[in-house]
């Protein structure tokens, strides 16, 4: 619990946590009031519609507050306090990726349901609301997918140690890699079906096909065990940051 509360309070001890949070707030709730505004009134707006910013845009802001929340730390060499304190350094960076997911599951359900409450105050007659299983999913399961994103930032925040790296890469896969992968002929689009975000989508959306936000997704995974596999992922590629961070210089 000691090893929690200091990184509850390295985190929040710099600027950058509260501008990603206000940031990803502003994008799913600005993106909610975009469509809600611009949609035709014969035309109602969808859940998935009012999610639109979070699960797009939202979640590459908070995965780069993740980053940062480790990469800051090699940058300006406090990491080496850390460690001269928790010799082991393992239980200081998977405390730090437990405080940075519980702050990713916070700001991903207020920016859910701050976009959504915005689409019903402004379209009142398009009965939006969470009248089904998939719409409870796709806005409460907007928490659990910035937490498990956040931690996969994390471990490559630890893997690569540089800021700017970390982001760019993180940034390029989410926002080119996957779809680029489809163009691969023959297998771009199995391979397709297994990405991680690709996978995570589907937790978000099943197999919802047309209308406003964001496309489907084409796993062939079921919505709970896409997120149980985009959280393997995730504490796969921690476990291998733990082992790569034991092993090297701080």
């Amino acid at each position: 619990m000691n090893l929690l509360a200091v990184e509850r309070i390295k985190l929040f001890s710099t600027r950058s946590p509260w501008w990603c949070a206000l940031i990803t707030l502003a994008l799913a709730i600005g993106f909610a009031a975009i469509f809600a505004g611009a949609s035709p009134a014969d035309e109602p707006v969808t859940v998935a519609a009012t999610q639109f910013g979070g699960s797009q845009f939202g979640i590459a802001v908070v995965m780069v507050l993740a980053a940062l929340a480790v990469t800051t730390e090699y940058r300006f060499n406090t990491i080496r306090t850390t460690f001269q304190a928790v010799p082991h350094r393992s239980p200081a960076l998977v405390a730090k990726a437990i405080v940075v997911a519980v702050v990713a599951l916070v700001i991903g359900e207020i920016a859910a349901f701050g976009a959504l409450g915005l689409s019903m105050l402004m379209r009142p007659n398009d009965g939006i609301g969470l009248h089904t299983t998939q719409d409870w999913m796709n806005v409460a399961g907007l928490g659990p997918v910035f937490a498990v994103a956040a931690v996969l930032a994390v471990a490559l925040g630890i893997l690569v140690r540089h800021s700017a790296g970390a982001i760019a890469l993180l940034l390029i896969y989410y926002l080119a890699v996957e779809e680029l992968v489809q163009l691969i002929p023959k297998v771009g689009r199995h391979i397709h079906e297994w990405l991680p975000f690709n996978v995570a989508n589907k937790f978000l959306r099943g197999s919802a096909a047309g209308g406003d936000g964001p496309p489907p997704s084409d796993s062939p995974l079921s919505p709970g065990w896409a997120l149980a596999y985009f959280a393997g992922i995730a504490i796969v590629f921690l476990l291998i940051a733990l082992g790569v961070a034991k092993k090297r210089d701080a």
